[in-house]
Order: C-alpha cells, then sequence, then structure tokens
C-alpha cells in the first residue's frame, strides 16, 4: 500500500538491518520519508540505504548498538546533523532467546532485558525532544514499539522474553499518558507469528526445532506485513491514536 503522507516525515528505524525494521525502513524510504537507519550490521545498512537511495528514496545509514548508551548518544547526533529533528520513531530492535529459567541463563536474560527495553528506553530519551517539538508545530508525531504477543501469551521456556515484550507494551501505554497531552502518539504493535530472524539466535536445538514447526503449520506473517500496519498506523489523521494493535497469521489461534 502506498502512502503518500510520508513524504514530510523523518524517521528513524531501530533493528533496521533485517527483518521488521528493514521492510519498514524500505516502505518510508519508498514513500519519500527521509529516513535513518539504525543497527549494528554496518554492510547490511550500507546495502539497504544504498537501495533506498537508488530507488530515489533518502536514507542514513548509522551503526549503532543500542545496549550502549554512548553509541546510542552518537547515533543520535549523526542523525541530526544529516537530518534535523525527526518526527517518527520506530523502536523495532529486539531479541528473542528462549530457555527454561531454570537453566539461569543470565546472559540472555540481560540480553534481552538490554536491548528489549532499556535499548527502547534509550532511543525514547535520544528523540523525546524531537517528537514534543514536532507536534509543538502541529504536525504529526509518533512513537511505535514492536512489541509480540508474548507480552500477553504464555508460551513454555519464553518466560523472560515475554516479560520484556510485556514491559515494552505496558511502556507504551504509560508513555502515552505522558506524550499524548503532547501531542505524541504512541502506538505498541504486537506480532504473532512472523517471519524474520528473530529465531536465528535460539541455541536450545528443541526450541529451534519447535519453531520450525509452527512456521511448518502456519502460514506465517511477513516483514512486509508489519511494515505495512506500521505505514498504516502513523498515517492517520495526527488527532487518531492507533494505541494497541494486534496482528495474527489467520490460522494463529
Amino acid at each position: 500500500m502506498s502512502y503518500p503522507a510520508l513524504a514530510t516525515r523523518t524517521a528513524v528505524v531501530t533493528g533496521a538491518a533485517s527483518g521488521m525494521g528493514e521492510a519498514t525502513a524500505r516502505l518510508l524510504g519508498a514513500a519519500g520519508a527521509r529516513v535513518a537507519l539504525l543497527a549494528r550490521r554496518t554492510e547490511r545498512l550500507d546495502a539497504l540505504a544504498a537501495e533506498i537511495a537508488a530507488a530515489g528514496g533518502r536514507a542514513l545509514a548509522v551503526t549503532a548498538d543500542i545496549t550502549d548508551q554512548a553509541s546510542v548518544d552518537a547515533a543520535a547526533k549523526a542523525v541530526h546533523d544529516a537530518f534535523g529533528p525527526v518526527d517518527l520513531v520506530v523502536n523495532n530492535a529486539g531479541v528473542m532467546l528462549p530457555n527454561p529459567v531454570a537453566d539461569g541463563r543470565i546472559d540472555e536474560w540481560t540480553r534481552m532485558i538490554d536491548t528489549n527495553l532499556t535499548g527502547a528506553l534509550r532511543i525514547v530519551r535520544a528523540f523525546a525532544a524531537d517528537l514534543t517539538e514536532a507536534a509543538a508545530d502541529g504536525r504529526p508525531a509518533d512513537l511505535v514499539n514492536v512489541s509480540s504477543i508474548a507480552s500477553h501469551v504464555a508460551f513454555p521456556d519464553y518466560a523472560v522474553y515475554g516479560a520484556t515484550k510485556a514491559a515494552l507494551t505496558q511502556l507504551s501505554t504509560a508513555l502515552r499518558t505522558e506524550f499524548g497531552p503532547r501531542d505524541v502518539r504512541v502506538s505498541a504493535i504486537e506480532p504473532g507469528l512472523t517471519d524474520t530472524e528473530l529465531g536465528g539466535h535460539i541455541d536450545n536445538p528443541v526450541l529451534r526445532e519447535q519453531l520450525g514447526g509452527m512456521f511448518a503449520a502456519i502460514p506465517a506473517l511477513t516483514a512486509d506485513d508489519i511494515a505495512d500496519l506500521i505505514g498504516y498506523t502513523v498515517t492517520r489523521p495526527r488527532h487518531v491514536n492507533l494505541r494497541h494493535l494486534v496482528a495474527l497469521p489467520t490460522r494463529q489461534a
């Protein structure tokens, strides 16, 4: 779907090197938005930025690790130096590392919390003033947090991942009480089974096989499906906030 209203927007997308972040950045760029691509994999970002530019769009590749405050600070400076203030932030970066809690995988817990929750907060901190400034000028201003149905559906051995996503959805709810009165929209999007690289970091062979079985049994959503949902969400009239969206494959209960 085409979203011409995006042509006036300046966006930041985290986790832009693959999956939903990459698809969202591509959609925004195709619509004419200036889009800053944030992720850790420089080569992937450079390739995507070149692709967007070749199609007539404007993209900035910014290598950044959202679990590191200095990296986020440097990324925000790079975005501001190139594009000025932004009015659309898509907090998409995330990691899913399921294992039984009894396994005591503190390394995985820390990585998920630092990325899925604290990392998202670092991005909010970096660009909140931009969003409130855009809204004060009468322009649309959006913060989109990509959560998961794991925020409210319990899956065995995904407890910590689900907890981080529940926290992100709750954070979105709370931020609406702070940003909504200043005309900044905050949306939480919770995809169900979606075909991305997210499962590629699972080191538990049983859980990896279980996830593969789900993909074999259920025609999954695509990253483009979620990008389209984000595009729709942020192009509503500025007084309309689609606050909480759950997107499932039709065959997923």
